[in-house]
């Protein structure tokens, strides 16, 4: 199944071309499923009636869902959601302990769990996913990360704590402070899904993230972010979508000024993005409804499948270069002074801003110094001896 990732700043309109995308992608003969994670839904304000937790057939090869947290937790993991609940009834009424439940992470969580799901399924050929806005997606994408150390260095000592513990707590009358071991089970479950989609997510041929930005140099500036984040978490990018272009006949008179505006900032987006640039104009009306979405596909596609790879990259790359190893990583737009690197057993830590990734090294590289490290034409390249 193919996965596309439609990410930017809010307010950009991520919404309204994750459905014209999937639209356009039924009108090639694929399956789509448009997958809302933004915990502030809007398909449903997109194509003009209520769309819930439950997927809804839109219509022919197109489906849609919005991911709630709360529903998803217990549906899913009802050990883990029956756990929670007891220990925060504890402090709190009914009411502000289900509301507790969604506590941060839970969102990129179950996001990344929804989409483990939709392939699961095997009934779709590709699933858009509508992302929320920059901060909430970088989440997302570090959680498998921060999950898989907690499961390799803390999942065990916990688990082989609880089982010390729960004798005496349960002659202490007070069971529910330490999980039982249903949920140790649950939680080992969620790992493997959320490892799952990771493989699904780091596959450059399946995985791919368009950028959707508007000729306005805050979201220009951000999105340059995101796709240095992006590239440092491993993920591809295959095409920048610029969203609301002024038509050229609304560029003289009273706009003529936001128009020049405009001309430069679309100039800076062609000079950061090495990729397929698509412009779809600014309407009079704002699309809504699932024939204005199709036709707003077909403007933003033209004859092209949305489903294809537009743009083959991979973010890291692991070379031999004069009998050494040596690993790059696409940084784009980063700064030499932002970057730190340091090897730690098998793990190689990136760090760029407030951003850090953990790349597993191979075991050919496990306990090997970096003997040099390097950032040259938007590259961070690390020698290993």
């Amino acid at each position: 199944m193919r996965v596309l990732l439609l990410t930017g700043k809010g307010g950009v309109g991520k919404t309204s071309l994750a459905l014209a995308t999937g639209l356009r992608a039924a009108s090639h003969g694929h399956r789509a499923f448009v997958l809302s994670t933004d915990p502030a839904h809007s398909l449903g304000d997109a194509l003009g009636h209520r769309i819930g937790a439950r997927p809804v057939r839109l219509k022919e090869g197109v489906v849609v869902q919005e991911v709630a947290a709360l529903a998803e937790l217990e549906r899913s993991w009802a050990p883990i959601q029956g756990f929670l609940r007891r220990l925060l009834r504890e402090q709190a009424d009914a009411l502000i302990a289900d509301e507790l439940l969604v506590f941060p992470g839970l969102e990129e969580l179950v996001a990344l769990r929804a989409i483990r799901e939709v392939e699961s399924t095997g009934d779709f050929d590709l699933c858009v996913v509508d992302c929320a806005p920059t901060g909430s997606t970088l989440r997302m994408l570090r959680f498998p990360e921060v999950l898989r150390l907690f499961m390799e260095n803390f999942f065990e000592l916990e688990r082989r704590g609880a089982r010390l513990l729960r004798p005496l707590l349960r002659r202490l009358h007070a069971p529910d402070v330490v999980p039982e071991e249903e949920v140790f089970d649950a939680v080992e479950r969620l790992y493997g899904d959320v490892d799952a989609v990771r493989q699904i997510l780091l596959d450059g041929e399946r995985t791919t993230a368009r950028l959707v930005v508007n000729a306005a140099r805050v979201v220009v500036e951000e999105t340059r972010r995101s796709f240095a984040y992006l590239s440092l978490y491993g993920v591809a990018t295959d095409t920048v979508l610029v969203n609301r272009v002024l038509p050229e006949q609304a560029a003289g008179g009273w706009f003529a000024h936001w128009a020049e505006r405009e001309r430069s900032e679309l100039e800076r987006i062609e000079a950061s993005f090495p990729m397929p640039q698509l412009h779809v104009p600014l309407y009079p009306e704002e699309p809504r409804g699932a024939a204005a979405l199709a036709r707003l596909g077909a403007d933003l596609y033209g004859e092209r499948d949305p489903a294809a790879l537009l743009c083959r990259g991979r973010p890291i790359r692991l070379l031999r270069h004069m009998g050494r190893t040596r690993l790059e990583l696409d940084l784009p737009g980063a700064h030499k002074e932002e970057i730190e690197v340091l090897a730690r057993g098998g793990d190689l830590l990136v760090r760029v801003r407030d951003a850090t990734r953990c790349i597993s090294l191979p075991a050919s590289l496990v306990g090997r110094p970096v003997e040099r490290v390097r950032y040259r034409e938007e590259v961070l390249v690390v020698d290993f001896g």
